[in-house]
């Protein structure tokens, strides 16, 4: 049965697949940035963000679904005191990279890469690296 939120129950133990993609969308944040491609890096660091969070739910013997980082880190606050306001308040800024770092129609006018600049791709990463950095910890110790 699956609930409201979108959290089920997980039995697959694919915790670390899903942070070692985490790792790899956020190295090519990182790339996105040194080239350039800022709207790009900010679009991975809150794919990684998400994956992180993903991560976690399933370390935590839960699947969950949907793309908002604030809710997947939220359902897992009984389980991590890292998860406090201030990463809900850095995972509320990554969701808001979701859909107008890609699509034209997610702004005003213009397309994103007019949009999005180097200082706003560094703080996403940054921003990205603290969620995967709680999540890390809430995974099984190898």
């Amino acid at each position: 049965m699956t609930s409201v939120s979108g959290i089920v129950p997980e039995m697959s133990g694919r915790s670390v697949d899903w942070y070692r993609q985490a790792e790899a969308d956020l190295r090519h944040a990182r790339h996105a940035l040194d080239d350039g491609d800022h709207e790009w890096a900010c679009f991975a660091a809150q794919q990684a963000a998400e994956k992180a969070a993903k991560a976690a739910h399933v370390a935590s013997g839960q699947e969950a679904w949907g793309h908002v980082i604030t809710e997947l880190l939220d359902a897992l606050r009984s389980q991590s005191s890292g998860i406090d306001e201030a990463l809900l308040d850095r995972a509320r800024a990554l969701d808001k990279l979701y859909i107008p770092t890609r699509y034209p129609n997610g702004l005003a006018g213009g397309a994103p890469a007019d949009f999005y600049t180097r200082a706003e791709a560094q703080r996403a990463i940054q921003d990205a690296e603290v969620v995967l950095a709680v999540c890390r910890e809430m995974l099984p110790r190898a």
